[in-house]
C-alpha cells in the first residue's frame, strides 16, 4: 500500500503570509492540531502544531549559565500569560512554525510511513508529489488501513 492509497486528499493548510490567529481559528473550527504551511506554489515551507503554540504561551523558566569566571541569568518570563497570548495572535505563522518539515512522497510504502511516524514521534506527515502538497497522513490513517482487513 502506498501513501496515495491512504492519504487524506482534502488538506487544511495555511499560507506562509497568514497570522497565528488564522492558524488558531482553523484549529478550533476544524478540531485539528496541526497544519502544513505552504507558499504560493502549494509547496510545504513549514508545519505548525498545537505544540508550537504551547511552547510560545507556556511558562518559560529562568536560565542560569556560567563558568568559573562569570555567571549570567536569562529571565524566563517578564510578561503575564494573557499578555503572551495576546502578543502571539498577530505574529506571522513563520515566526513560530517548524521549518524543517518531515514529509513523504506520494509513492512511499505504508511500512516506511509507519516507521517515520514512530521513530520521529510525529502525528502527521504531509504527502508531496513533485514537491507539491497533495495530501496528509496521520497515525490514525495508518492504523485504520493496516488493521481494518484483519479485525
Amino acid at each position: 500500500m502506498k501513501a496515495s492509497d491512504i492519504m487524506v486528499r482534502q488538506v487544511y493548510k495555511v499560507k506562509e503570509t497568514d497570522s497565528v490567529r488564522a492558524v488558531i481559528e482553523k484549529f478550533i473550527e476544524r478540531r485539528i492540531s496541526g497544519l502544513p504551511v505552504v507558499n504560493e506554489r502549494n509547496e510545504v515551507v513549514a508545519y505548525i502544531s498545537d505544540g508550537d503554540i504551547m511552547r510560545y504561551i507556556g511558562k518559560h523558566d529562568d536560565y542560569v549559565f556560567g563558568s568559573y569566571f562569570y555567571m549570567a541569568v536569562i529571565k524566563g518570563d517578564i510578561e503575564e500569560f494573557q499578555e503572551r497570548v495576546r502578543r502571539l495572535l498577530p505574529l506571522n505563522v513563520m515566526q513560530i512554525a517548524k521549518k524543517k518539515v518531515v514529509s513523504v512522497d506520494w509513492e512511499e510504502d505504508i511500512e516506511e510511513i509507519a516507521a517515520i511516524l514512530g521513530k520521529k514521534r510525529i502525528k502527521k506527515l504531509p504527502v508531496l508529489r513533485q514537491g507539491v502538497l497533495v495530501g496528509i497522513i496521520s497515525r490514525g490513517d495508518v492504523i485504520r488501513h493496516t488493521f481494518e482487513s484483519i479485525l
